[in-house]
């Protein structure tokens, strides 16, 4: 018998990053200001000039560039958008980086 594959909890870490969802983007877009409920700064994946256009929503981590029409629901889609990964490594990653287990 294979060794059975363990599965990535998506949603807890989804949770787990939304309730950090302010110190994460701060980390990864750290030339980025907040704007109220959302998170405002330059798009690092394109030639973006000016901020205004990519936005992370820090209550729901829904975020979308309004510029080129990307877009995710949550954190976890953010992490694997910025930094070019697929859902379940970017999961993997945000766990790491809160110190939670990946793993259900």
């Amino acid at each position: 018998m294979g060794r059975m594959k363990r599965k990535v909890s998506f949603r807890r870490i989804a949770d787990s990053a939304l309730a950090s969802a302010e110190m994460i983007v701060q980390r990864w877009l750290p030339d980025g200001r907040r704007e109220g409920r959302e998170w405002v700064a330059i798009n690092p994946t394109r030639s973006d000039g000016k901020k205004g256009s990519f936005k992370i929503n820090l209550q729901t981590g829904c975020w979308s560039d309004f510029a080129t029409g990307s877009a995710g629901g949550d954190i976890v889609s953010l992490a694997a958008y910025l930094h070019n990964l697929k859902q379940g490594e970017a999961a993997i990653r945000v766990a790491a980086m809160l110190g939670i287990d990946p793993y259900e």
